[in-house]
């Protein structure tokens, strides 16, 4: 089976940045000029392309370097703390993890290694790589490279699991000895609502736009299609 020879035009980029296809239905439209705070939502199937979120990038670096610091006492002082017949001992989020190994629960362990301190430390990390990144007039090439992965690292981070869990545990264990909060488990609590604030304030097409072409041949702008819809 022989191939023919593509159009020269084929599988090119359009240097059209208003220009995106709905991630439902796969309709491909423009982004028109919208308000802060409002949305632009598909004609098509109504799913929302985007929001325009209000000084997204000073924002979300405010909140990522908070978040860096909360994770930081989080992650290096004590969590929780239990006093029984006289005697006190305390644990972090890492030495939970290293307990367990001990106990034989290696999967569980690293587990929770994996969701409450590696995937969060990862999805801060990005971040704020991204941010400092795009703070340079020609952003580097792995500032896109980041961005792409930064919803594998949100998807594991899963802080939000294992406070649960510890609550649970403090229920059971509270008739049978004294427990001391630790300043690690307030910091954690602040964390998840920072990480959820990161998510609202957080604009990736306004990276996207910072991030240069792979492509550097200008190309001739693409026909118009149909408008979205823009709702306040």
């Amino acid at each position: 089976m022989q191939f023919q020879n593509q159009h020269p035009d084929c599988n090119r980029p359009l240097p059209d940045a208003t220009l995106v296809a709905c991630l439902d239905c796969d309709l491909l439209q423009r982004i028109p000029e919208v308000p802060a705070g409002a949305s632009v939502r598909c004609p098509r199937c109504n799913k929302e392309l985007w929001r325009h979120k209000p000084d997204s990038y000073n924002r979300t670096f405010a909140l990522t370097v908070a978040a860096l610091v909360l994770y930081l006492i989080a992650n290096t002082v004590p969590m929780l703390g239990l006093h029984a017949v006289g005697r006190e001992a305390f644990t972090t989020v890492v030495g939970g993890a290293q307990q367990l190994w001990h106990d034989g629960q290696e999967l569980v362990a690293m587990l929770v290694l994996f969701a409450a301190v590696i995937s969060p430390a990862l999805q801060i990390g990005f971040l704020l790589a991204i941010l400092i990144g795009c703070r340079r007039e020609r952003p580097p090439f792995w500032v896109g490279l980041l961005l792409r992965h930064l919803e594998f690292t949100r998807t594991w981070s899963m802080i939000e699991v294992m406070l649960l869990g510890v609550l649970v545990a403090l229920t059971k264990i509270a008739d049978y000895a004294h427990v001391i909060l630790g300043t690690a488990l307030f910091a954690l609590f602040a964390l998840v609502f920072l990480l959820a604030a990161i998510q609202s304030t957080f604009d990736p097409r306004e990276v996207w736009e910072r991030v240069e072409w792979a492509e550097t041949e200008a190309l001739p702008p693409a026909n118009k299609k149909s408008s979205a819809e823009v709702v306040s």
